[in-house]
């Protein structure tokens, strides 16, 4: 896998770079379920537990729906604190462990990419805020990297059944852990209310789209020793 990452940094167009993204993309998504089908034998090995991590602003509920939405696409849940005022203080990530490490490791690429292109981003109406396009951008982005991993995890279920022929064991594992993560998150939060959907201003929902859709979800993170996200 860091093979492929190094070939993606160092490719010479966008498409090249984007066809080595993609194959450390479906790589991540392998060793989720493979993860999952090894707890299945040994549950000590992967717990269910719950993250914590802090949001700064600028733009910090544009971060958190971008961990949630992250999150809720590697079969976690998850939960704002202190959402007031277009503001989020942290969000907690409820899961398995192998799940979380996942989602931390990708938000942490996912984070830099946005932020990188967040300062260059300027609305195509000078009457229009600038903040308000990078809220609404930022939302774009989180939504097609949500989508995109959806995908990615559909896929290798779909493989990993294939390689099991006749069995339908990948598909019940995985729909046992997500209802012991289901379970469990009740449990932990029976009183929780539902967020409300938000409602931005901007129009720059399509562009953070577009740029989602390029993002590097299998990103420098995998595989590497980072600083744990929020630390």
């Amino acid at each position: 896998m860091r093979k492929l990452l190094a070939k993606a940094e160092r490719a010479g167009t966008p498409a090249e770079a984007e066809i080595y993204n993609a194959k450390a993309l479906e790589l991540m998504a392998r060793h989720g379920i493979d993860e999952a089908l090894l707890a299945a034998d040994d549950p000590r090995r992967d717990e269910i537990g719950a993250a914590r991590i802090a949001m700064e602003d600028p733009y910090s509920a544009g971060k958190a729906r971008l961990l949630g939405w992250t999150a809720a696409a590697l079969r976690c849940r998850w939960i704002m604190h202190g959402a007031r005022g277009g503001k989020v203080a942290a969000v907690t990530v409820f899961g398995f462990a192998s799940d979380r490490e996942r989602v931390e490791l990708l938000y942490t690429s996912l984070l830099l990419q946005a932020a990188t292109e967040l300062v260059r981003l300027r609305p195509p109406s000078d009457a229009e805020s600038v903040a308000a396009y990078r809220r609404s951008w930022l939302q774009g982005f989180a939504a097609q990297v949500h989508q995109r991993l959806v995908e990615a995890e559909e896929r290798a279920a779909r493989e990993a059944a294939g390689r099991t022929a006749g069995s339908s064991s990948t598909a019940l594992v995985l729909v046992d852990r997500e209802s012991r993560v289901e379970r469990a998150y009740a449990e932990a939060f029976p009183r929780l209310a539902r967020a409300r959907r938000p409602s931005l201003s901007g129009t720059g929902f399509a562009d953070g789209a577009a740029a989602g859709a390029r993002a590097d979800l299998g990103a420098k993170a995998v595989g590497a020793q980072r600083r744990p996200v929020g630390a």
